[in-house]
């Protein structure tokens, strides 16, 4: 089997991660998979933000469990201390499929470079807020933008997950 779905296979979804800071050359590379996902007519409609600083993480931390409607000090990001937040154009009709791909190629490249990943939801509500808009703004991010997810990334606390049994009957045959 090639190395490619050998990665495939076996990336998981980690929800316990070390402290340590993940080196910007690996999340530079990280986010350069995300800038080469397949796209809607090669559009490239959709933007990263990547998050290290401690104080905004925490903040987007805390924001994302109040709307999740977890009790305050819950951390929706398992202690990752770095995120690369996706975002499509808002008024553009693939926004939901072109952001998954590229938060699919995220997640990959990171196993690849030996780093955990998840996928964090409620990044559409948080950027709907007037503090998403803010930051956006501050970024000099003029145009209006719907978030797609958050890719939670670090080093892996703990076991690495096996992967569950694969449901059977899920894949049908037209010949």
């Amino acid at each position: 089997m090639s190395e490619v779905l050998e990665k495939i296979k076996s990336r998981r979804s980690i929800r316990k991660y070390k402290e340590e800071q993940i080196p910007q050359d690996i999340l530079d590379q990280i986010i350069e998979s995300g800038m080469y996902a397949a796209n809607g007519m090669g559009y490239q409609n959709t933007i990263m933000i990547q998050v290290t600083n401690k104080k905004l993480r925490d903040e987007i931390s805390r924001m994302n469990c109040e709307i999740g409607g977890w009790k305050e000090g819950f951390d929706p990001f398992y202690g990752a201390p770095a995120m690369i937040i996706v975002l499509a154009k808002k008024d553009w009709r693939n926004k939901a499929y072109d952001g998954s791909l590229v938060m699919g190629n995220l997640m990959l490249a990171a196993h690849e470079l030996g780093i955990g990943s998840c996928w964090i939801h409620r990044a559409k509500e948080e950027f709907e807020t007037e503090w998403g808009k803010n930051l956006l703004k501050s970024l000099g991010i003029e145009e209006e933008y719907e978030g797609v997810g958050h890719c939670a990334l670090g080093y892996v606390a703990g076991e690495y997950p096996q992967a569950a049994p694969r449901k059977e009957n899920r894949v049908y045959y037209v010949k």
